[in-house]
Order: C-alpha cells, then structure tokens, then sequence
C-alpha cells in the first residue's frame, strides 16, 4: 500500500510536506529573467527547492490551481514537477480537490492517477456524496495509488457548512470523518493506516485531539501551520507518536529567501532550512513527552 511508504518516508525524514504553491510573484528575478517562458522559469524553481529538501521533506503537495492559472505553459510546468518528484522517489499529492459523480469523477481520476498528471495521491471532496469517491478506489486496489478526502479544512469559512450541526448530535465533519474512516478500513497498510486519508486542519488542538482518537486510521494531510496561524504544539494533537500526518508548508518554505539578506540567490537552502526548522520544531513536541 502506498500509505506505507508514507508512513515510513514519515519516520525518517520527518513530518513535513512542501507545498509546491508556485506563483510567478514568488519566484526570484534572476530566475524569471534567465529563462524563455513561463514554463522553464516555473520548472526550474521549483526543480531547485525540490532538490535542496528531497532529502528532509516526506513529500510534496502540488497545487493545480497556481498552474491552471497560467494556462498552457503552467500546465507543463505541472506535469514536469510531478514527473521530477515522482523520478526521484519522493511521493506527491496532487491538490485537485475534485468532487463529482459518475463517468465525470472516472475522467478525474484517469487525468490524475494516470499520464501527463500523474500523482501519488490526490486530493478529493466528499460534500456531493461518498459515491464521488467510488470511481477513484480501483486506482487504490490496483495502481498503489491514494487520496486526502476533506474532513475538516483550515479556513475560517469552513464553519459555514463543515460545523453545522446533525441530527445525531455532532457536527457535519464529524461524520464525514467517520464515512472516511470506515471506507479507508478496506485499504489498510502494514502502518495500520489507510491510503484513504483525510484532510485536516491543525488550527483547533481539542478538536484534533478528538479526530485523532476517532478515526484512528486515517492518515491525515495537515494544512493551517505556519502562515494560517498552526503551530507545533497543535500539530503534535493530530499525530500518534510523531507519525499518522503530514504537515503541509507552502508559502513559509517557497518565500523563506526573503528573511535573508540577498536570500534570492540561494534560495533552494532557504527552503531547506525552513523544513528542517518545522521539523525539528514538531520533534521537540514529542521529545518532551
């Protein structure tokens, strides 16, 4: 199962998962200026932070939408990241973030656990119905493949929906967090976790405390530290003895250049130590217990 090479790529080289949150303005000038297109001068950035933190991150989330946005080109750029990760052995999740039904949800799922876009894991939205997940889970069964389904997300707007209350007295992401849990019980790994994650955001530790003990085999991918507000000792509440999660960085690590004088021009070490600085920080969460 694909969930045991992240829970052991977890154990040696801590918890943290760069976003590859890539926009032009992020990127330094020299960068920009020595290539021809937007393509190349996506690729290379992030070419560079890949290879300085390959060897001290878990993974990588490579979010669509900063490609999408510029068009054609982005889209390479896309698909040569994820190529480029996967080639040196380090998984990837794709941040999609799909939610739709039928043959449409089967196009979703052979656009990105197959060709140009291929991923390790993506990420999917269950709130249309559990039967959007159905088309995804022969790539679970058959192709090593994974996904985060949202449970409980980082934003301020997800108590709009994802906290209303049920008729069995709990919250809306209460639930969906235990449908996550029961269907990921087929998809187990030798880890005890699934390769059927979910998405959960780390900014409420009594909150995490309680998903962490409920659904006790879901692996969780964790937005919200850092630049939303997270810190390591909200993200130890949602782990089980350092491992089960993910901590997702994005703009922390991509921009960490600009807290150092002339940074730009080494900015691939900036990014690495960003992620041994949130790594460390979440051990010694651990170490004091």
């Amino acid at each position: 199962m694909i969930i045991d090479k992240l829970y052991d790529d977890v154990l040696k080289k801590g918890n943290v998962c760069v976003g590859l949150d890539t926009a032009l303005e992020y990127i330094p000038k020299h960068v920009l200026s020595s290539n021809e297109n937007i393509a190349d001068a996506v690729f290379e950035f992030n070419k560079t932070i890949i290879d300085s933190t390959c060897d001290v991150v878990a993974c990588y989330k490579v979010q669509i939408a900063y490609y999408e946005a510029l068009g054609m080109e982005g889209l390479r750029a896309y698909s040569r990241t994820l190529k480029y990760i996967r080639n040196k052995k380090v998984l990837t999740i794709a941040d999609i973030k799909r939610g739709d039904i039928a043959k449409t949800a089967e196009m979703y799922a052979k656009a990105h656990f197959k060709g140009e876009f291929e991923s390790d894991f993506i990420t999917l939205n269950p709130y249309m119905g559990f039967d959007t997940l159905e088309p995804y889970l022969p790539y679970i069964e058959n192709d090593n493949k994974g996904m985060f389904v949202l449970i409980r997300t980082s934003n301020r707007g997800a108590e709009d929906i994802q906290y209303i209350d049920t008729k069995e007295d709990k919250k809306l992401y209460n639930i969906v967090g235990e449908k996550v849990n029961f269907l990921g019980k087929k998809y187990l790994g030798d880890c005890g976790y699934s390769s059927i994650g979910g998405v959960i955001g780390c900014t409420h530790q009594e909150e995490g405390i309680q998903l962490r003990h409920n659904l006790d085999s879901v692996f969780f991918l964790i937005p919200g530290y850092g630049a939303q507000g997270g810190t390591a000792q909200d993200i130890a509440a949602y782990l089980k003895k350092g491992n089960g999660g993910v901590v997702n960085s994005s703009r922390g690590i991509l921009l960490a250049y600009r807290k150092r004088k002339n940074g730009e021009k080494n900015y691939g070490e900036c990014a690495r130590e960003e992620c041994i600085r949130i790594r460390d920080d979440i051990f010694k969460v651990f170490s004091k217990k």
